[in-house]
């Protein structure tokens, strides 16, 4: 590129709500890691850890839905062209996934977590997967950019 290069920089810009959005999946994925543990020692911390880790993701999920429904409502432009409606529904399901996990949690010694608690775990952490596939799919998407008609590309 030299200095006469005419083309426009270009930035790329994280929505913010991703900042949130990543303590939930830790939180969630660990979740299963400490039922999986929980299910084959017996021991309760593990049932603790997993609580706990339930309790901060579905948190930090809530503060992300309502950072991105802000971001979303706030500027509606950004978002035009792209299909984040999936994303949205996705990311509700998983916490409403998450949310009866927790009250599935919430019960005393092995029937909190086994079978329901562990299987609602791996269920939310499938989905948390299906959603980033549908996700990095509709990034990389070929989006028609709005300097390609002015012939500035």
């Amino acid at each position: 590129m030299t200095l006469e290069d005419s083309r426009p920089a270009v930035i790329v810009v994280t929505p913010f709500h991703s900042l949130f959005a990543q303590f939930p999946v830790v939180c969630f994925t660990l979740t299963l890691l400490t039922d999986i543990a929980f299910w084959q020692t017996g021991f309760l911390m593990w049932q603790n850890f997993s609580e706990w880790l339930l309790l901060v993701g579905l948190v930090f999920g809530v503060i992300a839905a309502v950072v991105g429904a802000v971001e979303f409502l706030l500027r509606p432009a950004r978002f035009a062209g792209r299909t984040i409606w999936l994303h949205a529904v996705g990311y509700v399901l998983i916490l409403g996934l998450a949310f009866l996990n927790s009250l599935v949690h919430a019960g005393d010694g092995w029937t909190a977590v086994v079978p329901w608690g562990l299987t609602l775990s791996a269920a939310t952490v499938l989905l948390i997967a299906i959603i980033a596939v549908i996700d990095g799919l509709l990034v990389r998407r070929p989006r028609t950019h709005r300097y390609a008609r002015s012939g500035l590309s």
